[in-house]
C-alpha cells in the first residue's frame, strides 16, 4: 500500500462527455449523471483501508448531497486482475454493505482515471450544474477515522451552490494509490 495525496483543484476544469455501465448494468453517461446542483465524483475501491474505515460517512454525505439536488458516482479505476478484493463480486458486496446509493463504475481501461488525474482512492470531485470543476480534495477534516470531521466536502458544495465559488481552503485527499495495469 502506497500512501498518496491527491493533487490540488484545477478550478474549472470541465471533462468531456462519456458514457459507463454501472456494475448493476445500468448504462448512463457523465452529463446525465448531474443533479440539479451538479455532481460528485468519487474514486473508491473495496481493498483500500483508507475507504474502507469511511464508508459509513461517505454513504452519509452522499445522501446529504442528494438532499442539495448533487447527485453522486464512483469510480473503481484499480487493477481488478491483480487485486481480487475488486473484482465486481466484491464491489457489489460493498454497495450493499456500506449502504451506497449512487452509481458505481468499473473503469476498466483506467481512462476515466487518467482523465481525472486521479491519484489515490478516496477521491473526491464536485463539479457544479455547468459541468466545472469547483472542489477536489477529502471528505472531512478526520480523513481516515470513522468519525466524521469538519464537512468540507459538503461546505464547499453548500457554498459553491450558494455563491458558485469555494472560498475555504481545500485540503487534498489521502489515500492508497490508484494500482495502474503495467
Amino acid at each position: 500500500m502506497v500512501l498518496l495525496n491527491s493533487s490540488s483543484c484545477n478550478f474549472d476544469w470541465q471533462p468531456n462527455n462519456f458514457q459507463f455501465t454501472d456494475l448493476k448494468g445500468k448504462k448512463g453517461s457523465f452529463y446525465e449523471s448531474f443533479g440539479i446542483n451538479g455532481l460528485l465524483v468519487m474514486f473508491i475501491c473495496n481493498h483500500c483501508p483508507y475507504v474502507r474505515a469511511i464508508e459509513a460517512k461517505i454513504a452519509t454525505e452522499t445522501q446529504r448531497l442528494n438532499g442539495l439536488n448533487v447527485n453522486t458516482i464512483a469510480f473503481m479505476s484499480n487493477d481488478q486482475n491483480s487485486y481480487e478484493e475488486d473484482q465486481n463480486k466484491f464491489l457489489l458486496e460493498q454497495l450493499s454493505r456500506a449502504k451506497f446509493e449512487f452509481n458505481y463504475i468499473v473503469d476498466t481501461s483506467q481512462s476515466i482515471a487518467k482523465t481525472f488525474e486521479a491519484i489515490c482512492t478516496p477521491e473526491f470531485y464536485y463539479f457544479n450544474i455547468d459541468k466545472k470543476l469547483k472542489y477536489r480534495g477529502r471528505l472531512d477534516s478526520n480523513g481516515k477515522d470513522p468519525s466524521m470531521g469538519k464537512p468540507e466536502l459538503y461546505s464547499a458544495v453548500e457554498e459553491s451552490i450558494a455563491k458558485g465559488y469555494c472560498s475555504s481552503q481545500q485540503y487534498p485527499s489521502m489515500g492508497c494509490s490508484i494500482k495502474w495495469k503495467n
